[in-house]
């Protein structure tokens, strides 16, 4: 499941300008390592590797390419920022928030999906917005829910001082509902499917009405990705791939679909349910032209600013501006003498191109 950090300030305080350092030092090298946690648009990693499509990516770069399932979302960005990783699965947020903000310069390879309408704000009884004034709100503090909640209350000209946060583990949260002091809640799928089963739950806001802002990405050290080209072009070559075998008609894509949603917890269609609130971006072409948008520099600079007034973008951040955010034009956002986030759409260009 994807699962927002709940130890930002942990990580962001730790000793990771030493870890950072040795990063930035990287050199050509033959064995590369990827990280991945189980969420909707990122199974096909975990696919490719059970049947010889990461193999075979690394095998024609003269590479091998280990590529590890992660029960825990946090821990494999913990693992990713302390350099045990080259690259791991991570939503856009907190790209930002933990690696980037922690001094590792990252950067995303591969778009492959934002989400549409997985992440929701559900209230009990009440279908309109506006009645989430005055409620407690239980969700998973400073997570992509939070900046959820913050976009939906933007909406109805409300801010987080009409309402009241309590932080409460993605673990609980469709029990929480349960029970009758929790009135509303804002989480991700599959708990937003489970919690929509219940008669009195109402969908207030969810993430297709700010399509493009929750971003899952395929990232990877920029030091890494700038002495190992072909580590890049191989991460993207396997993404392609395999979600080309996942969308095939017939037999094939449906083993590849029940393959994914076995390894995921769910059945084909409780898998099928989850991708159809899924931006799945199935086409380089596609994918190369959502990182060179406008949207992206628009929904980061949301993010950016939602992170500073949280105190996320690392100790002693005075601005927004304190992390630089390179995107996909070599503009930049905020502090150009520190970019530590990269959108770079070169390989998926090479991949709409065939020339991986």
């Amino acid at each position: 499941m994807r699962k927002p950090s709940l130890i930002y300030s942990l990580i962001i305080a730790g000793s990771i300008v030493a870890l950072s350092a040795a990063g930035a030092s990287a050199a050509p090298k033959k064995d590369f390592k990827v990280a991945w946690s189980i969420y909707v648009g990122w199974m096909p990693w975990g696919y490719a590797a059970d049947t010889g499509i990461v193999k075979k990516w690394a095998d024609k770069y003269g590479i091998t390419i280990e590529v590890k399932q992660f029960n825990d979302y946090v821990e494999s960005i913990n693992q990713y920022t302390a350099g045990a990783y080259d690259a791991v699965t991570i939503t856009n947020m907190d790209a930002l928030s933990i690696p980037a903000a922690g001094g590792v310069d990252t950067t995303a390879v591969v778009m492959g999906d934002f989400s549409n309408g997985n992440d929701a704000v559900i209230l009990k009884g009440k279908a309109d917005l506006a009645a989430i004034k005055g409620q407690k709100v239980n969700l998973v503090e400073f997570s992509v829910s939070h900046y959820l909640l913050a976009r939906a209350l933007e909406s109805k000209q409300l801010s987080e001082k009409d309402i009241k946060v309590v932080n409460t583990s993605d673990a609980d949260l469709a029990a929480a509902y349960k029970t009758a002091d929790v009135t509303a809640v804002v989480t991700w799928n599959p708990i937003v499917s489970e919690i929509l089963s219940a008669p009195d739950a109402k969908k207030a806001f969810d993430s297709s009405q700010i399509p493009g802002e929750i971003m899952d990405l395929m990232v990877a050290n920029s030091a890494v990705v700038k002495d190992n080209p072909d580590f890049a072009k191989a991460l993207v070559g396997i993404w392609y791939e395999t979600i080309a075998k996942m969308n095939a008609t017939g037999d094939e894509g449906k083993a590849a679909k029940e393959a994914m949603a076995k390894a995921s917890g769910t059945d084909l269609a409780g898998f099928d349910s989850q991708l159809a609130s899924t931006k799945l971006f199935d086409k380089a072409a596609e994918a190369e032209a959502f990182t060179r948008s406008a949207t992206v520099g628009t929904t980061m600079d949301r993010v950016r600013k939602f992170l500073f007034e949280k105190d996320l973008l690392g100790k002693g951040a005075k601005s927004a501006d304190a992390v630089g955010i390179e995107l996909a034009d070599k503009t930049v956002l905020g502090d150009k003498s520190n970019v530590k986030l990269r959108f770079d759409a070169t390989y998926m260009d090479a991949a709409a191109k065939g020339k991986l």
